[in-house]
């Protein structure tokens, strides 16, 4: 009971601060390595996961794409390391780009803690219980369209009137 205690406590510390890992190399010796590891939160990753397109191609709760595997947190396995998520991204990487270049115009660059978001999200089975058809539709709404720049709306705009004059 003990070490379950010590390990939440040095969880939540490591959560929020730089943590000293402990390992051993592939020779048998000691190595210290610093890791600064974010803090995860799950309902901005599914913020991040509608905004940044994820849906265009992967579904979650049933709710978007159907051109890439669904993403549902109760299909997973129960532990995750997160570095394995971004390793298979990393693998569907030449696939993914040609989908957001092709779906959305342009190649969707994620930071280290988007992705950290996205990854709680998709582990988050009940998060994911709140991604629904109408919770996709109003952030599609409040996000400018990928690819699209603010001079191609005002030309498009000013072809419409134009065409409407005359």
């Amino acid at each position: 009971m003990k070490t379950l205690k010590v390990a939440a406590l040095a969880t939540v510390i490591g959560l929020a601060s730089v943590t000293t890992i402990w390992a051993q190399s592939d020779h048998g010796e000691a190595v210290t390595t610093k890791l600064l590891m974010p803090i995860l939160n799950a309902d901005r990753g599914m913020e991040l996961f509608a905004s940044k397109g994820c849906a265009t191609c992967h579904s979650v709760n049933g709710v978007g794409g159907e051109d890439a595997s669904p993403l549902d947190a109760h299909n997973m396995d129960e532990y995750m390391n997160p570095f394995d998520l971004a390793a298979k991204m990393w693998l569907m990487a030449p696939y993914m780009i040609a989908a957001q270049e092709d779906e959305l115009g342009e190649q969707i660059l994620f930071t280290g803690d988007e992705l950290s978001n996205i990854i709680a999200f998709l582990h988050d089975d009940a998060q994911q219980k709140l991604f629904t058809e109408e919770f996709l539709e109003e952030v599609a709404g409040d996000m400018p369209a990928h690819g699209a720049s603010d001079t191609e709306d005002e030309d498009h705009n000013e072809d419409e009137e134009a065409n409407s004059d005359g």
